[in-house]
């Protein structure tokens, strides 16, 4: 990556270390990062190699330093609460402008890799890559593939696409391959599909299926012919869990309707679920939503905590995701305390927006946990997020973000700046 910020070697001492390994925290530790920005050492500062080495020193202060999080489900390209219509309504500049300043937020929030699962050009992703601007790295689907009128379909009645590209329509085996390779085409790192309905959907409803099983089946058949890219699967009501489930996806995004059966189906398979909780603990405002959105919300909201909750009991593989978009951007990290709030402890929620999201995005060998080797993604917190998970949700505590090596962020105190 180029960048106006080059890499220097870099040494933060007087830390608390958590390396999203799911190993005990180090009270007084030492993280070190040469010019290439990998990770040549992080733990205790007794065994640490000698100060002096590094073109940068990071004081800590005593502060939490954790690797970069990810969030595996994010639509960067809209607005919070903003339809996909709404965009094709923005001169393509200001969409472009809003988006690099989503991806800005998001960055600042500790979140150093995002996926992106519908309405995101590749050209983002490569414009991270090579420094024309600054975000998370990503991971996108470009567009999402439904069937008509299925939960990505927002066509009108005489053709018009609402989506502002967001989707791509199936009808059968043959044009769910075609979509497939459509969306390559076009940069996608991943496929996304839509097994069910949803709730920001009109015309239908969670518990409504979404692609057929064989649809499902030959859309995992085609993007594994084409490197082997993941598939997520929209999917809510459990019916359509389970068709996405035998059709062989990667990961349950919501996982709403989750039962045992399908939770049992996806240990056995080492399925994904990313279960976007913050769209569930979102508010629930009758005199602001539409009526059928209001009626879902209220009526899956509870069955939704319920399930999640023996998801998480269950010791499903959960990765983090939001829905940002549906919900604020720039806030991932409270996605945390929903999980917490569910049963999950506090350090198994910090593995889950770390490793386990690097393992759901194939990256695990390089990025999700500091260790010695890995690409230098890493944050420092203000507060103790083994005692309260919330202040990894606040983007102010985030006082330092290094990505890549370079820091991106810096809300340190003068003494303790690089």
């Amino acid at each position: 990556m180029t960048d106006a910020n080059p890499r220097t070697a870099l040494r933060v001492h007087h830390a608390r270390l958590i390396d999203g390994t799911g190993a005990s925290p180090v009270d007084d530790a030492v993280v070190t990062i040469d010019a290439q920005g990998t990770l040549t050492y992080a733990g205790p500062a007794a065994t640490a190699p000698p100060a002096g080495g590094a073109d940068r020193e990071i004081d800590a202060g005593g502060r939490t330093v954790l690797p970069g999080f990810f969030d595996c489900h994010v639509h960067l390209a809209y607005a919070q609460g903003s339809p996909p219509s709404r965009r094709a309504e923005l001169d393509p500049v200001l969409v472009t402008l809003d988006t690099v300043t989503r991806l800005r937020q998001t960055l600042d929030a500790g979140i150093t890799t995002a996926r992106d699962l519908g309405g995101l050009s590749a050209g983002f992703r490569t414009a991270v890559e090579s420094g024309r601007i600054v975000g998370p790295r990503l991971h996108t689907a470009v567009r999402i593939i439904s069937h008509t009128g299925g939960h990505a379909d927002v066509r009108l009645p005489d053709g018009t696409d609402l989506s502002a590209g967001m989707s791509e329509i199936a009808d059968d085996t043959a044009a769910a391959r075609l979509a497939v390779r459509r969306v390559l085409r076009d940069g996608a790192d991943l496929v996304k599909v839509c097994a069910t309905g949803g709730m920001g959907s009109p015309y239908d409803d969670p518990d409504d299926e979404g692609l057929l099983e064989e649809e499902i089946r030959a859309v995992v058949d085609e993007a594994g012919r084409h490197g082997g890219k993941p598939v997520a699967a929209h999917a809510q009501g459990n019916a359509g869990i389970l068709n996405a489930l035998r059709g062989g996806v990667t990961s349950i995004e919501h996982g709403y309707g989750l039962d045992e059966r399908a939770l049992d189906m996806a240990g056995e398979r080492g399925v994904f679920v990313v279960p976007t909780l913050s769209t569930v603990y979102a508010g629930i405002n009758k005199e602001t939503m539409p009526d059928y959105h209001y009626q879902k919300k209220t009526r899956w909201s509870g069955v939704t905590k319920e399930n999640i909750a023996r998801a998480i009991d269950y010791g499903t593989r959960i990765a983090l995701g939001t829905d940002a978009a549906v919900g604020p951007h720039g806030v991932n990290l409270m996605e945390l305390s929903y999980l917490v709030d569910l049963g999950m402890d506090s350090m198994a929620a910090i593995v889950a927006g770390t490793r386990t999201s690097a393992e759901l995005l194939g990256v695990a060998d390089r990025l999700g946990t500091l260790t010695a080797g890995r690409t230098a993604d890493l944050v420092i917190c203000d507060g103790d997020p083994l005692r309260d998970i919330g202040v990894l949700g606040d983007p102010a505590n985030m006082v330092c973000v290094v990505q890549d090596g370079v820091v991106r962020k810096d809300l340190l105190p003068t003494g303790g700046r690089c």
